[in-house]
């Protein structure tokens, strides 16, 4: 069952972002998994839907496909799309879900003392981002597109330990095992303890006690990789997809995003507007008087007649009803633009019969 993010917050969905701001402080304070009767669950659905809705770019795209779109989850290919999963609330904007310290400072300082408390979170991999090319067909119905690749990724041989095959990992020394250091930091406020994830086993703990040879005990290494990408249908020119876990690896830690950036080709006879199709037909004068019908093909390779009626004006608009975007309240319409074509030149019996129309009243 889709989420409702509006529901989870208690807001219509014609709120403002300050009232989703109000509606998530007041929601987090309560829920906040650090303070007595906290409800780590609710606190996690809470900041899931905030991070949306806070958001124009996320908030249009939940709105246009829901919590199952592309962007949130839907469509997932073997790992590719996925949600806010992982959220750790202890490392706060440092985990797989971004935040505005700016908005959360004033809840952060209830529980943390300014963030002197934080746990470290496990290290992320890079982000990437990438474009494709898309025909306008395409971005109508939806399309897979394979992608290459060239990142840093778990090492095929050790997995993604360091170690050479058939060796065992060792006890880090310079954190004891405990996979984080502390450290004493000092500010205009007083000094305080922070703890971070060890530099030399990342958080591990254990180090290799023999390196693999492929990756030299990193972990990860550069190779190509071929990733398949769903383009869900009725996508924009220029909009942005975020497929998680696509992104490069680190030892140790979360793979990061991959973020691809969608161009669409023009059509020769269809342009977009929301949920239509718009096309132009150009016809005689003629058969503006008398009427016609035209063989137009549609986007999806059928062939349908449409009947032009006599004596229709330059300008007017018909509709062919369910032949354009498909959206999740079904599909929208092709509009056709009539513009009659007026001839250049008269021939002296063309000349004629216009004399005779224009004796008759026409």
């Amino acid at each position: 069952m889709s989420k409702d993010y509006y529901q989870t917050l208690g807001v219509n969905k014609t709120a403002s972002k300050d009232e989703i701001k109000k509606a998530f402080h007041k929601l987090a304070h309560s829920h906040h998994p650090d303070k007595n009767g906290g409800d780590d669950k609710k606190f996690k659905e809470v900041n899931e839907a905030y991070q949306t809705l806070s958001d124009d770019s996320k908030r249009s795209q939940y709105d246009r496909f829901g919590a199952d779109g592309p962007q949130f989850g839907g469509g997932q290919q073997g790992g590719g799309f996925g949600g806010f999963g992982g959220f750790d609330p202890s490392g706060f904007g440092q985990g797989g879900v971004e935040f505005d310290m700016g908005d959360l400072g004033d809840i952060f300082g209830d529980f943390f003392g300014g963030g002197g408390g934080r746990r470290n979170a496990k290290p992320k991999g890079r982000d990437l981002e990438t474009e494709v090319n898309i025909t306008f067909k395409e971005s109508i119905f939806g399309v897979v597109k394979k992608i290459n690749l060239n990142k840093q990724s778990t090492c095929d041989v050790c997995l993604g330990t360091g170690a050479k095959t058939g060796t065992e990992l060792k006890t880090c020394k310079d954190c004891d095992g405990k996979g984080q250091t502390t450290e004493i930091k000092r500010s205009i406020l007083g000094s305080f303890k922070q703890v971070t994830n060890c530099k030399t086993c990342l958080g591990s703990g254990k180090i290799p006690e023999h390196k693999c040879s492929t990756c030299n005990g990193h972990g990860v290494f550069k190779k190509q990789s071929d990733v398949e990408i769903k383009i869900p249908e009725g996508i924009n020119n220029g909009e942005m997809l975020r497929v998680y876990g696509y992104g490069e690896s680190v030892k140790g830690g979360a793979t990061g995003d991959l973020y691809v950036r969608v161009k669409v080709e023009s059509h020769h006879l269809f342009k977009r507007d929301e949920a239509n199709l718009i096309m132009n037909l150009s016809i005689k004068l003629t058969d503006a008087l008398l009427g016609m019908n035209y063989n137009l093909e549609t986007l999806d390779g059928n062939k349908i007649e449409v009947k032009i009626p006599s004596g229709i004006n330059h300008g007017e608009l018909l509709r062919v009803k369910g032949r354009g975007v498909p959206t999740n309240r079904g599909r929208g319409d092709i509009i056709i633009k009539i513009q009659v074509k007026m001839p250049n030149k008269l021939s002296k019996n063309e000349k004629e019969l216009v004399e005779k129309l224009k004796e008759e009243g026409i």
